[in-house]
């Protein structure tokens, strides 16, 4: 178990956290960013008609409803087709696509529902079994999953797998990506097993497309902020005066979280006010690479500041990594990484 420190300086390498089956269980609840998260509180921008479309069809889905169309003076409302068991939420970074999964899980009238990451279920079944995992989750009236993507066949084949079991004995999904169902790992795993995997998958949802910017731009410009060592040095000691700060070496955070799961992560950063990393470098392995945008995806989720020096963390990923299959994944991180810097200095 991770201590939580009420005040002063940690390091993340001393940080070993254990977490339970149970535990995960009961941690499939929206980030703490998204407690409050409703979809009246959702910003649909006029610029992008598809938000407040999106917004409208899933209020229909969370209550339970078929949108209504308005019949004309001598005409019937035209027939909806049946609503599929799940939706799927496709666009780019930052246009509240989850604040909108947020809001569906806030809003659905369910006894049992749960919200997590890809990667938490899949580490779910890691700590539980698969049989097990389908025992807890079935007769659940929603499931939430934030940003799926198919990066591991053996993960993909186990995740539709699940969604097929629970979608046959009456649980709704609701689930977000930057790209649509049907083209999940598309490009990177040709096997024709594999794509009927995930073809079978996609059928289970409907695809709605929100279009937007990112909105962590609108606000700051397009870097993330690297300090000096005086002023990294400054921010971490007025932060550990009134909380808890963490001070590592990026290279030796980033070499002990391969020897952290994932899913343990969160656990990882618990009691933090403030990440503090010294001498940011480059990054050319594509596992370290991975690692990284996990960590980054958790500190997002609990909104801790960053604080760093070396390399800015938005220029962390080489040329060859922002090329390749996994493109999207760093650039949600650079995302990500650039709005955490600025909370720092804000």
């Amino acid at each position: 178990m991770t201590p939580t420190t009420s005040t002063g300086i940690v390091h993340l390498t001393d940080r070993v956290p254990v977490v339970t089956g149970t535990e995960m269980l009961a941690s499939l609840v929206p980030p703490p960013q998204f407690d409050g998260a409703t979809f009246e509180s959702y910003r649909a921008d006029d610029a992008y008609p598809s938000q407040e479309d999106a917004k409208k069809r899933l209020m229909a889905f969370a209550n339970g409803a078929q949108p209504v169309k308005k019949a004309g003076l001598f005409r019937r409302a035209p027939k909806e087709p049946e609503m599929k068991p799940g939706f799927y939420l496709d666009g780019g970074f930052g246009v509240g696509k989850t604040h909108l999964l947020a809001s569906i899980y806030h809003a659905m009238p369910a006894r049992r529902k749960y919200f997590g990451s890809f990667i938490e279920y899949t580490a779910l079944v890691g700590a539980l079994g698969y049989k097990n995992t389908v025992d807890l989750l079935r007769g659940a009236d929603l499931l939430c999953i934030d940003e799926f993507e198919l990066d591991d066949p053996g993960d993909t084949m186990i995740m539709t797998r699940l969604l097929g079991e629970l979608v046959s004995s009456g649980t709704k999904l609701a689930a977000t990506s930057n790209t649509p169902p049907n083209a999940l790992g598309e490009g990177r795993f040709a096997a024709q097993d594999f794509l009927r995997e995930i073809q079978a998958m996609s059928d289970s949802f409907e695809t709605l497309r929100i279009d937007g910017v990112d909105y962590r731009q609108r606000a700051i410009d397009g870097h993330s902020v690297s300090l000096d060592d005086a002023a990294y040095a400054a921010a971490i000691a007025r932060a550990s005066e009134t909380g808890t700060a963490s001070d590592d070496v990026f290279g030796d955070v980033v070499r002990h979280l391969a020897q952290v799961h994932p899913s343990r992560y969160l656990r990882l950063i618990d009691g933090l006010d403030l990440v503090g990393l010294r001498d940011v470098r480059l990054i050319t392995d594509q596992s370290e690479a991975l690692r990284l945008v996990a960590f980054v995806d958790r500190v997002y989720d609990t909104q801790i500041p960053i604080v760093s020096t070396g390399t800015p963390l938005d220029e962390v990923f080489s040329e060859e990594m922002l090329a390749g299959g996994y493109r999207k994944k760093y650039l949600r991180a650079i995302s990500r990484l650039n709005a955490l810097t600025h909370a720092a200095s804000a």
